[in-house]
């Protein structure tokens, strides 16, 4: 069985076609948007952060607001870009998110995709070390996090505190237990997805790839996803991962799907991002039936467990809760997915 879940970038734009034309549209519907998918048996919300964009950015507030409204799907990310973040606060914030959902947060991190702005981080008071890349960076505040999920003490006891203290070193509250198996790596190669798997982080592989062999997308993407499996196993850690996929899948049901994504067939497209040759995935539209068949075909969706489909959120709540029961009713059964 797999899970399926939505994954939303959060864009509003003020455009009259737009059912978002502000933050405040984009967040509230994402509330409602979690809440109708959880009604209709999807797994799970996850949301993008991007940063200087009218998109989502902080994602903690919108995290707590859906998992006090909800109470079985789990809630997440895709991803948050860890050049932006301080470790530290964002234990508190993210365990604080956990605690409210009951445990449901499956938080997906990364070093982070090209931003709005020059060096981004930078305005959030962040610099590379010495001789390190701002890759390094968001990986070395990865790390941080890491660590600190463990729920050990590390910082020393004021001797004279405002309120009595346990015993021995001090670490952040709140601590919430589990969690940190519930922490995903973005990785758009299959030397991140390695160390990724050496981390101890489960996996999620986006709708583009670092093309490093020239195959087709999903080829590329199934291979990464068997090199991080074998590099978990290598390294010998006790639980079983989950590797998740993202794709733009709609089930042409109706007029109004036909007019929006019946288009023809695409295809995968290689571009230069971050000055790194990519391979984005294609988008999949047709009739169920045919859908199912080109679902089939797909050998990463076939590796994965998880299936994240990405969402026009800008095309309001109602149309969006469509497109997912429209995959959950009349594709997923087909292939084994329900």
């Amino acid at each position: 069985m797999k899970k399926i879940g939505f994954l939303s970038f959060g864009h509003w734009s003020a455009s009259p076609q737009s059912a978002t034309r502000s933050a405040s549209d984009v967040l509230l519907q994402s509330i409602d948007l979690a809440v109708a998918a959880e009604e209709l048996g999807a797994d799970g919300a996850y949301f993008r952060v991007h940063h200087f964009a009218q998109q989502l950015a902080s994602p903690f507030p919108l995290l707590a607001a859906v998992g006090a409204k909800t109470k079985r799907i789990e809630i997440g990310t895709g991803v948050i870009d860890m050049r932006y973040e301080n470790p530290f606060y964002m234990i508190e914030d993210a365990s604080s998110a956990d605690l409210i959902s009951g445990g449901r947060l499956q938080l997906g991190i990364s070093r982070g995709s090209p931003e709005q702005v020059i060096d981004g981080w930078r305005h959030f008071g962040f610099a590379p070390a010495e001789g390190e890349s701002e890759a390094d960076m968001g990986r070395r505040h990865a790390e941080v996090f890491l660590d600190l999920l463990k729920g050990d003490g590390f910082a020393q006891p004021n001797p004279n505190p405002m309120f009595p203290n346990p015993p021995g070193l001090l670490r952040l509250e709140p601590h919430s237990a589990g969690f940190r198996d519930r922490i995903w790596w973005g990785s758009a190669s299959n030397a991140t997805a390695i160390w990724a798997a050496q981390m101890g982080m489960n996996l999620q592989s986006s709708t583009l790839k670092a093309d490093e062999t020239g195959e087709p997308f999903h080829v590329q993407q199934a291979k990464q996803i068997r090199a991080y499996r074998a590099a978990w196993k290598e390294a010998g850690h006790a639980r079983q991962p989950r590797v998740s996929v993202s794709r733009s899948i709609f089930a042409l049901m109706d007029d109004r799907d036909r007019a929006y994504f019946g288009r023809g067939d695409s295809s995968d497209q290689v571009g230069i991002i971050d000055q790194m040759r990519a391979v984005f995935g294609r988008s999949y539209a047709a009739e169920p039936d045919r859908l199912i068949e080109e679902l089939r075909a797909d050998e990463a969706i076939a590796e994965a467990d998880t299936l994240l489909l990405t969402v026009p959120n800008q095309l309001g709540v109602d149309y969006n809760a469509h497109v997912i029961d429209a995959i959950l009713t009349h594709v997923a059964p087909a292939l084994g997915w329900r």
